[in-house]
């Protein structure tokens, strides 16, 4: 049937507000994005997330000369007093995304946070974070007032901390002596707008536990100012998508993203919001699940609901929006649609309009399989994007295992083993549900495209204001699972399972050949889409990364990634993201590979690029352990 919008009643989801503000200065904090073009204040760029700079001065032409310009190594472990620290050796497995604002670069760095010049890599200030460690993967900044300096703003497990950003020094009037316990853990980058700071949540894996509610705190003080229910509470709209009590102390439904954006102009942040707990199981949770696999509309003053969209009903498969939206402009017969792109980890793009969350190119509801699982009722139909089309693969058939000719004998044979143990491949298509395996019964177990890792994963949408066109980068790697009873005593009667006991979340279907892990479905195994947005068609898709194993003529399969690009005023994008370490600039307009080096680890990160005082235009990824930046001669 057509679509049914699921996003049409309003209502409030705010558990809690308060007014901590009441008989203080009303002074509005400078935005950092109001600032110098050059810089790049935000974990993509901008509170729309768009992941895009202005800067032109490296261009499709000139961008092959890049060359190494400096690096930085973390620190592999806090300096003890009165001795230097060591460097390399392994370090933390970052994924962080720097800043630089007012010609300053901040970033995670282990159990570090650090200030550095973004000419040279070399230290301003060095802030040692004891305890848990922060979070690895980026800092905000906040610009402050007239009675409070800059801050840096970043998490370390429950705690939220905040820095003089001139000296590194903890902030004694934010919460207690600079510190706010949350109380719920958050892993990844606040959003701060005005003196609003935005936070998601961590949550324990368990059906039952603390919310994944999104909260804000006030940037000057640290009070709390508002906490959203992930979770529709009673009298709130979405509530009766939850069967019986199964809402109460439901966790998951986190808003557990690297970052959030925001519609500056209406006043709106967007929540993506994870599966409900357990991941597979939903037999305790019948119904739609809202806010579950949801993108919602908040303000960001209050906390207030606006609207939402569900990507995915009674999500069986952990396949949440994994990033926030980017927002932009349609332009279609002298009309401006003010739009948002969002992804998920089953391998869809959907485009909303981003004041009211209706489909732009529309959104149909259509049957999917049922699943045989004792007491599991999935969801009878999803929401599936009639544009553009799949930006991952998201079915099987017998006939599209890989062959010799594809890549190696070894890897064909290795991939008939893996298909004949674990019971052939059972594919009915997208939303296909994990099979049920009574005991005793021989193994045949689902084979489910995208995996659990999608599809599209954290990096995020980036958006061409010139080109117009979105791009995000997805892989295609499959998952083995079957349900099975679970031991007595468990917190749920059923869970996924695998042949070889790996447990929840594993059963990839891959092997490993070389110490790298080879998709056994013919390639692409990744690629990198641009979606024209004005008219919600592919405007071009590559293969991303290439699999060394292979004879040269055969490598260009496309590699596993979980990162973003990034895209500059002068026509090129950069990703790293790959797992075969290769760090990329990339023609916008076409997908023509324009660069390409070679990282020593992988840069499972998104990048950046930013203007220094020379007048350079650098573009820097963090690699692992290292921060490595790039320029023209």
């Amino acid at each position: 049937m057509r679509f049914a919008w699921i996003g049409l009643i309003t209502g409030i989801g705010v558990l809690a507000l308060v007014s901590p503000r009441a008989g203080r200065s009303q002074e509005k904090s400078v935005s950092p994005s109001s600032g110098n073009t050059g810089d790049w204040p935000l974990y993509r760029h901008d509170v729309s997330g768009t992941g895009y700079s202005p800067l032109s001065q490296i261009t499709v032409e000139n961008a092959s000369r890049l060359t190494l310009a400096w690096t930085y190594h973390f620190p592999t472990q806090a300096p003890a007093a009165g001795r230097g620290r060591g460097r390399g050796g392994g370090g933390p497995n970052s994924e962080a995304t720097p800043i630089v604002v007012n010609g300053v670069m901040y970033l995670p760095a282990g159990n570090h946070v650090v200030a550095l010049a973004p000419e040279s890599g070399k230290e301003v200030w060095d802030y040692v974070v004891t305890g848990s460690a922060p979070s690895r993967r980026g800092v905000a900044y906040w610009a402050g007032d007239s009675t409070h300096p800059p801050h840096i703003v970043f998490t370390a497990g429950r705690r939220l901390i905040s820095l003089d950003a001139n000296t590194g020094k903890l902030d004694p009037g934010f919460g207690k002596e600079g510190e706010v316990d949350m109380v719920v853990p958050y892993n990844s980058v606040p959003l701060i707008y005005k003196d609003v700071v935005v936070v998601g949540a961590n949550t324990p894996a368990g059906p039952i536990g603390e919310p994944g509610n999104a909260r804000a705190f006030d940037a000057r003080t640290g009070a709390k100012l508002w906490e959203f229910s992930s979770v529709a509470q009673p009298g709130q709209p979405g509530h009766d998508t939850w069967e019986g009590d199964s809402w109460k102390n439901r966790s998951g439904i986190n808003a557990w993203p690297f970052y959030f954006t925001l519609d500056a102009q209406r006043g709106l942040v967007y929540l993506p919001l994870a599966s409900p707990a357990s991941d597979f199981y939903g037999g305790d949770r019948k119904g739609a699940n809202l806010y579950g696999n949801s993108v919602v509309a908040v303000d960001v003053a209050t906390g207030k609901y606006k609207w939402h969209f569900q990507t995915i009903h009674h999500d069986l498969w952990d396949h949440d929006p994994p990033a926030p939206p980017a927002l932009f402009d349609i332009v279609r017969g002298g009309t401006t649609i003010p739009a948002l792109a969002i992804t998920t980890k089953s391998g869809y793009m959907y485009i909303l309009n981003r004041e009211t969350g209706q489909p732009v190119f529309g959104v149909e509801e259509r049957p999917v399989p049922k699943s045989d699982v004792p007491g599991e009722l999935a969801f009878p139909t999803q929401p599936f994007p009639v544009k553009p089309s799949p930006i991952a693969r998201n079915s099987f058939r017998p006939d599209e295992l890989v062959t010799a000719e594809e890549t190696t004998a070894e890897h064909a044979q290795a991939c008939r083993d893996l298909l004949a143990k674990n019971g052939g491949a059972n594919n009915a298509g997208p939303f296909t549900p994990w099979a049920f395996r009574p005991e005793g019964a021989p193994v045949k177990s689902a084979l489910v495209f995208p995996g659990g890792l999608g599809g599209a994963n954290w990096g995020g949408v980036a958006f061409d204001p010139n080109s117009r066109f979105a791009f995000v980068v997805t892989q295609d790697d499959g998952a083995f699972g079957w349900m099975e009873k679970t031991p007595e005593g468990s917190p749920i009667p059923y869970d996924r399972t695998t042949l070889d006991g790996a447990g929840p979340g594993r059963g990839n279907f891959d092997v490993r050949i070389g110490g790298a892990a080879w998709p056994c479905q013919k390639p692409p195994w990744g690629r990198l889409t641009a979606v024209n947005t004005t008219m919600g068609d592919f405007a071009w898709q590559i293969p991303l990364g290439i699999t060394e194993g292979l004879p040269e003529g055969k490598q260009n399969t496309g590699r596993p990634a979980l990162a973003g690009v990034v895209v500059t005023g002068g026509g090129v994008l950069f990703v790293g993201a790959t797992d075969d370490n290769r760090f990329r600039a990339i023609e916008a307009k076409t997908g023509r590979q324009l660069w390409v080096t070679k990282l020593d680890r992988r840069g499972n990160a998104d990048p950046i690029t930013y203007q220094g005082k020379n007048g350079k235009q650098y573009v820097a990824i963090v690699a692992t352990d290292t921060l490595v930046t790039y320029s023209l001669p």
